[in-house]
């Protein structure tokens, strides 16, 4: 290992020289807010029923996908065209965009052609089939600007490109997925009705706890990963594919366990000892750069911090309980969604290609490892940030409360001329 990481800091550093740095990167931080934050906060709007807002962001938001379509691209250091797959990407979430906001338009009636030659059509109900498609719309927006926002780089820097292209898409894929399960299990805290479920529902056989859930996917992917890691019978095996099928295996096999005692609406250890499982094999899967290696441990290490953290709060902080007896969030319970969430994006940065152009530009992994934490830390006070302005606009706060600001809105002054009328009447 030590001569390993001599060879790696004694290679000849290359000189790297993106086109136009400065506007591009100004280009990705407008896309990231545009096509990934304002989303996010209209389909927030919409599943809270303020479908008027939530429509003039998605306006905003399409105006500017249109755009950057057309006029605006990411051009890399290998042809200076932006990669067919981010601009794939790009037209996709447009006309997405597009369908969205013709579907909005049913609901708040601003349609004018709708309105004027087929107004039986119109749909002004928040809860008509027509609200509830655009809702989705909205959540299936968010997902697409998530990926449009994670292939303008790749396209920037041009990696990902030949044989590195299917290695890139499984660390986006896992690592997208690790981050959607930190945003499960923080709705699943924050929100809290759906966090005091158990205590509302003992008895109650149509439950399933989160434990349940999180097993039946762990156990469908573990089989899918088994079959499709390694063509069996036509092809040798390699160490990779051991790895991989092998975690598969587990998977499959710890998930049919987990739905066993998790069953009746109960909770169970397995899912999370699946993570430490995965996490303890990631920190030692070798690879060829000392920086890969480094790296994978992080992502390995902060797993397995989301396993031994999630046992231990249902074991021993909620002891098999959906939540704490005051029905309140513990701030011990945001630990095994940071981690998963850490994880994620930590899985995401750790493709050969992008790690090898870090090696390249002279950078080691500590300070690697920094910069993708902060994203971390930025992707998960962004989850935080949603979850709350929902509750904030259904007028609830975190503890099942109704919000302060419910209140704040009545003048106290009526109350008391309200008063004085009734008392001059009778």
């Amino acid at each position: 290992m030590a001569y390993a990481m001599e060879m790696d800091m004694d290679e000849p550093k290359v000189e790297f020289h993106p086109i136009n740095p400065g506007s591009k990167t100004f280009h990705w931080i407008l896309t990231l807010f545009i096509l990934l934050i304002i989303p996010s906060v209209s389909a927030v709007f919409a599943i809270a029923n303020r479908l008027s807002w939530s429509l003039v962001l998605h306006f905003i938001a399409a105006g500017y996908s249109v755009f950057e379509t057309l006029f605006l691209d990411f051009p890399d250091n290998i042809d200076n065209h932006e990669n067919r797959t981010s601009k794939g990407t790009s037209w996709f979430l447009s006309a997405l965009l597009g369908v969205t906001v013709f579907v909005g338009t049913f609901i708040n009636g601003t349609n004018l052609v709708i309105n004027k030659f087929y107004p039986k059509y119109a749909s002004p109900n928040e809860y008509s089939k027509m609200s509830k498609l655009y809702k989705s719309l909205s959540v299936v927006v968010v997902l697409t600007g998530w990926v449009r926002v994670c292939m303008a780089p790749v396209a920037l820097f041009g990696f990902c490109y030949g044989r590195h292209t299917g290695q890139c898409i499984a660390h986006g894929i896992m690592g997208s997925a690790f981050i959607a399960y930190s945003f499960v299990l923080s709705l699943v805290l924050v929100v809290p009705w759906i966090r005091k479920h158990q205590l509302l529902s003992q008895g109650a056989g149509k439950m399933k706890s989160q434990e349940f859930l999180d097993s039946t996917v762990m156990m469908v992917w573990g089989i899918v990963n088994t079959f499709t890691e390694h063509r069996w019978g036509r092809e040798g095996w390699s160490m990779g594919d051991y790895q991989h099928t092998s975690m598969g295996i587990i998977w499959w096999a710890g998930g049919l366990l987990g739905m066993f005692l998790s069953r009746n609406n109960n909770r169970s250890f397995v899912p999370a000892l699946l993570l430490i499982f995965t996490g303890y094999s990631m920190s030692a899967h070798s690879q060829h750069l000392m920086i890969s290696t480094k790296v994978h441990a992080v992502f390995g290490i902060a797993l397995m911090g989301a396993g031994v953290t999630r046992i231990m709060e249902i074991s021993l902080l909620l002891k098999d309980k959906a939540c704490s007896p005051s029905g309140k969030i513990l701030q011990f319970q945001y630990f095994p969604c940071f981690c998963l969430c850490l994880a994620g994006i930590m899985f995401m940065g750790a493709n050969e290609e992008q790690l090898q152009l870090v090696h390249d530009l002279g950078s080691d992994h500590s300070a690697y490892v920094l910069v993708v934490s902060s994203a971390a830390f930025m992707i998960f006070l962004w989850f935080q940030g949603l979850l709350w302005g929902y509750l904030r606009l259904v007028g609830y706060d975190e503890d099942g409360e109704i919000a302060p600001a419910k209140y704040e809105a009545v003048d106290i002054e009526d109350f008391e001329l309200g008063d004085m009328s009734a008392e001059e009447t009778e």
